[in-house]
């Protein structure tokens, strides 16, 4: 039998999924698929480490289905493997991920805040004199130039005719 926690609502560290009809995350019929939302079947151990479930891994398709018993071991070994494994590797690696990830975001930030902005503010303040400069040239070449084209072809007319 499983390991009993206080914790838990049954006193079980985990839950193994029960299948009785059908695959239990594509139940049958609805008086299961009601029971089932009242009564998440969830997993103790990984709820935390939510971005596998057994489901995703081994998933039985529609009317192929293992023994129960072979079923609810494979799911209580894949849980508990999951588990261990994601806090072996977080207690070796976690405090130099911990650092490395740290010390590549202070370097970022510190970046962003004492190079980045101020180097995007001063450009755009210098970029706002230029474009009016600009602007301005524009308006007084270009403007009265466009206007005395579009003046000079305004009177122009072409009618299309189709000779049979």
């Amino acid at each position: 039998p499983p390991a009993r926690s206080p914790s838990s609502p049954q006193g079980f560290l985990y839950t193994a999924p029960i299948r009785e009809q059908g695959n239990i995350y594509k139940p049958n019929n609805k008086m299961m698929a009601d029971e089932l939302s009242e009564k998440a079947v969830h997993d103790v151990h990984t709820k935390e480490i939510d971005l596998i479930d057994f489901e995703d891994v081994i998933a039985e398709p529609e009317g192929t289905h293992s023994f129960d018993g072979i079923w609810k071991a494979s799911f209580t070994t894949f849980t508990v493997t999951k588990y261990w494994f994601y806090r072996l590797l977080s207690a070796i690696f976690g405090i130099p991920m911990a650092l490395i990830w740290g010390i590549y975001f202070a370097i970022l930030s510190f970046l962003h805040i004492w190079a980045v902005v101020p180097c995007i503010r001063s450009y755009l303040i210098e970029i706002q004199c230029i474009s009016r400069v600009y602007s301005i040239c524009i308006h007084t070449f270009c403007d009265p130039l466009f206007e005395a084209i579009g003046k000079m072809f305004s009177s122009i007319r072409a009618t299309v005719r189709k000779e049979i």
